[in-house]
């Protein structure tokens, strides 16, 4: 039993700062960390709710000050208590702080982020698996650092969300997370190798 098995906690980040967390959902796959974009909060309640139906979500409040090292190192301490391989989806600037977490050898599953902002992470060091999404309706320059984002990485797929904006419907991406998840699951279970 890892330290998510209830409905909301706290873990502890390497410069003991506490984390805290709300965990949803008992789907089959392994659990699906989200990091929000906005620092201070624990947004993604509507995102997590639609997704908890196949997947244990664990969304968690990302501190509003400290830096991205930090950042880092709290996002590491929630993916300790998820459990090996967790998955991690990113909105805006949480997608940012989830390919640095990656490029940084945190032990992730597969990544997914919507519309991030450029990072100074060293994408070549990104091993996970990758969905870069953004919006149809977003500026041209957002979806052309999409699209060159999911270039930059070894192994990214990219993908348009018609009609869509920053400000992104989760009942809109909620499937093709769910779908881009468990097809990374079907791919990794028969190879026998899990998500990790």
């Amino acid at each position: 039993m890892n330290e998510l098995s209830g409905f909301g906690g706290r873990v502890t980040s390497r410069d003991g700062t506490t984390v805290a967390y709300e965990r949803d959902g008992d789907g089959d796959g392994p659990p699906l960390v989200l990091v929000g974009g906005a620092p201070g909060t624990a947004d993604g309640r509507a995102l997590a709710g639609l997704l908890a139906r196949r997947f244990p979500v664990v969304a968690y409040g990302r501190r509003a000050h400290g830096g991205a090292e930090r950042e880092v190192e709290d996002l590491a301490a929630v993916l300790a208590a998820a459990g090996p391989g967790a998955a991690v989806h990113g909105t805006g600037t949480g997608g940012a702080l989830a390919l640095a977490a990656a490029a940084a050898g945190l032990p992730v599953g597969p990544v997914s982020v919507y519309e991030p902002p450029r990072t100074d992470a060293p994408l070549d060091r990104v091993s996970a698996r990758v969905l870069v999404v953004d919006g149809g309706f977003s500026p041209a320059e957002t979806r052309r650092a999409a699209r060159e984002l999911a270039a930059a990485l070894p192994r990214a797929r990219h993908r348009t969300l018609t009609g869509q904006t920053h400000e992104v419907a989760p009942h809109v991406l909620a499937p093709v997370l769910a779908e881009f998840l468990a097809e990374e699951l079907r791919e990794d279970r028969a190879a026998g190798t899990g998500w990790s």
